[in-house]
């Protein structure tokens, strides 16, 4: 007998996709929860994203959009896993910054992101900040290119994992500025974070989402952001292109899902994340995260990803990296 379940392992798999009999799925779907993957520990910006969006969603489609988090890797261990999850709608995943990088990053990894990996839909492009603890004497990215070469071997930059945007945007600034400093990957921005408050580590290249708050707080102090351009949710943070020549970076974030999945179940979520992402709550909560919401067809993300990756892989090369 076919059961629901393998019929949708079909149709993903043959031109039965493009049926009347997958349009009915399609309509039909969810009609159970959907598992989001999130490569990261809980409270990360990726995390933030995921959990804003799939509460939404649940709302939206009367069916919930479970959070599980599968940290380790660069967030390889969850990506793979949604590589080789049943392309029947019901595991997607959080498309983040790592997944461009890590195309480059790593030497032997058991998938192609570009290839294996549909895109659903976008939700928004984020600077990363900045951001040091308070013995940090530095108050500028001028003062703190000073304090790295008077203090060699002695700043720490903390990161939210080999391979994250976080942590190429502080290979990129040594890259360009000649600083020196030991690379500390964490399992997350969250452990990053609490370590940087307590002064283990003195800086991080981090997500807006997952660091904004302390920024406000005065329990950190941001230097710069890494886009061209000042980011309206910290207008008197400069960018770090006003002091370090040729500087750029930028978080882009989304949804995915395997290979094959029926094209009608990624156009219901493009058309519903795109729908809510023109509400004015979400829109004001992400504006707050800091960064606009990115409203696009299934192709344009596509199109977006591929940019990102050769973007990102001019970075790695650049410098000289690479993890087995």
């Amino acid at each position: 007998m076919i059961t629901r379940r393998s019929a949708l392992g079909l149709l993903a798999a043959t031109p039965l996709a493009a049926s009347p009999l997958s349009k009915a799925f399609a309509a039909d779907y969810p009609s159970r929860p959907v598992k989001f993957v999130v490569g990261y520990p809980p409270g990360g910006a990726t995390d933030i994203l995921a959990r804003l969006i799939g509460q939404r969603l649940s709302e939206k489609l009367g069916q919930q959009f479970v959070i599980e988090n599968k940290p380790g890797a660069g967030n390889n261990i969850g990506t793979e896993s949604v590589v080789n999850a049943e392309p029947d709608g019901y595991t997607v995943l959080l498309v983040n910054p790592a997944n461009f990088i890590n195309a480059t990053l790593y030497a032997n990894l058991k998938f192609n992101f570009v290839r294996d990996i549909a895109p659903i839909a976008s939700f928004q492009r984020v600077p990363n900040v900045m951001t040091v603890n308070k013995d940090v004497p530095a108050k500028t990215v001028a003062e703190f290119i000073d304090y790295v070469k008077a203090n060699p071997g002695k700043v720490n930059m903390a990161s939210s994992g080999n391979g994250t945007s976080v942590h190429l945007s502080g290979e990129m600034f040594m890259a360009l500025t000649g600083c020196k400093m030991q690379h500390v990957p964490y399992r997350g921005a969250a452990p990053a974070i609490t370590d940087m408050l307590g002064g283990q580590v003195q800086v991080i290249f981090d997500n807006m989402p997952s660091i904004i708050q302390h920024i406000r707080s005065g329990s950190l102090r941001a230097l710069g952001v890494t886009t061209a351009q000042r980011s309206p949710q910290l207008p008197d943070v400069p960018a770090i292109g006003e002091t370090v020549k040729d500087y750029e970076a930028s978080a882009l974030f989304g949804m995915g899902a395997p290979k094959n999945m029926p094209k009608e179940m990624i156009a219901k979520l493009n058309s519903e994340i795109n729908a809510l992402m023109k509400e004015p709550d979400m829109t004001k909560r992400l504006v707050e995260l800091g960064g606009d919401p990115l409203v696009q067809t299934p192709e344009a993300f596509g199109t977006e990803i591929e940019a990102e990756t050769a973007k990102w892989k001019k970075v790695v090369e650049f410098a000289g990296l690479k993890v087995e």
